[in-house]
């Protein structure tokens, strides 16, 4: 019952904004694109020399983001907002968490090695878009930083006797990481790139070489005003 009042909620909302736009006139101030959704494949970059690319990985996002309009025409904005993430990687590092001290090897006898984190997403924008207070489909840009604050992180794998071993919440996960963003295109589609700039990994080391692992991601975002 809560989603079904949810969903009313939501397509209230879209409605309403979609009316009081229309009701503008050139030169009001108005808002775009205020709840955002995205699906991108991702993958970690900077690994160490001993750790391979990872396989296929993905990560999905929404959240809600609101613009403050910068001139008349409303073509330029800036925008912040607040929204969940949640990332799922197939990947080559093998972790472990023993008596609060976490393990980092390689180790190709292992299989199902999985990651999956959840996290809070606060975005930053700079916005330019060709749209008007009656247009809404329209070119964009929108470049700007993300903070990641992670709410949970959960590592997997598979040893040589099929036994799964799980560890979460290890200690040397990064709890809060921030990376650059771009999102580009018109009307629906629209492509997103996440170029993290935060090890995934604090002072953490394999082999006596630096674990510098990021996140990088590409995909499509949609938006809805």
């Amino acid at each position: 019952m809560k989603t079904v009042v949810s969903l009313f909620f939501l397509l209230g909302f879209i409605i309403s904004s979609n009316a009081q736009k229309d009701s503008l006139n050139v030169g009001d101030k108005y808002a775009d694109d205020q709840i955002y959704a995205s699906i991108s494949y991702a993958q970690f970059y900077d690994q160490p020399s001993l750790i391979s690319k990872s396989n296929f990985s993905y990560s999905f996002s929404t959240g809600f983001i609101k613009d403050i309009i910068l001139n008349r025409q409303g073509s330029i904005s800036i925008a912040g907002g607040v929204g969940y993430g949640f990332d799922y990687f197939n990947h080559n590092l093998k972790v472990e968490e023993i008596n609060n001290i976490s393990n980092f090897s390689s180790d190709s006898s292992i299989s199902g090695n999985i990651f999956k984190s959840h996290n809070l997403e606060f975005p930053l924008e700079l916005r330019w878009r060709t749209s008007s207070v009656n247009e809404y489909d329209f070119w964009r840009i929108y470049t700007g930083i993300k903070f990641i604050y992670n709410l949970s992180n959960n590592f997997q794998f598979d040893d040589t006797n099929n036994i799964r071993n799980n560890y979460t919440n290890i200690t040397s996960f990064t709890k809060l990481q921030y990376g650059l963003t771009l999102s580009a295109g018109y009307d629906e589609f629209n492509i997103n790139v996440f170029y993290g700039l935060t090890p995934v990994f604090e002072n953490s080391t394999i082999n006596g070489e630096s674990i510098n692992t990021k996140i990088l991601k590409f995909g499509l975002i949609f938006y809805i005003l």
